[in-house]
């Protein structure tokens, strides 16, 4: 038997009002997302979800931003959103290394023409951008989300424990996936 719970939240912890929808399963909580309400710019939408500390979870994340984006009206920067997104939510998966039983969190926040991306962990070393050799085979993650965002990235504190790593997608971005440009600045 699997099912739905739905409760709202309000106060000081989360400075806006959040839905919280608590998906069950033979009677086990499975997930748990929330919808909620910022007061930010033309009081939009984020939606904020926790996830296991688990890869299998970067494809749903990149599915469930391409669905927000296309609701809306962002379509367009799902490509670049769900590699920027990709990016950053295994950076915390491979290298942040929480305390056991923490989870991920992802921010989606629609922005002035485009998305900003978020991913918060418990663990407190922060990510830094650097130059990967010729016959590295990763450590350029960061260099692609760089070149991606047009340099719209950064790393700061966050409530409780560890850090968030954040990163703004807009549709003013200088240069598709695809383009010479950002394979360069990539490869750097």
């Amino acid at each position: 038997m699997s099912g739905s719970t739905v409760c709202m939240k309000r106060g000081p912890r989360y400075g806006f009002t959040a839905l919280v929808f608590l998906r069950h399963v033979d009677g086990h909580q499975v997930g748990r997302d929330l919808m909620t309400h910022s007061g930010s710019r033309d009081d939009e939408p984020i939606l904020v979800r926790q996830w296991p500390r688990s890869a299998r979870c970067v494809s749903v994340a990149r599915q469930e931003l391409r669905r927000q984006l296309g609701a809306w009206g962002l379509s367009g920067l799902a490509d670049t959103a769900e590699l920027v997104l990709s990016e950053l939510f295994s950076n915390a998966v491979r290298h942040a290394l929480p305390p056991r039983g923490r989870e991920i969190e992802t921010r989606y926040e629609r922005a002035l023409g485009g998305v900003r991306i978020e991913v918060h962990d418990a663990n407190e070393n922060w990510p830094e951008l650097r130059k990967a050799t010729a016959d590295e085979e990763c450590g350029r993650g960061l260099l692609l989300v760089d070149a991606l965002t047009a340099s719209r990235w950064g790393v700061s504190e966050r409530d409780g424990v560890g850090k968030r790593v954040w990163a703004v997608v807009a549709d003013d971005d200088p240069a598709p996936i695809d383009s010479p440009d950002v394979q360069q600045r990539a490869s750097r």
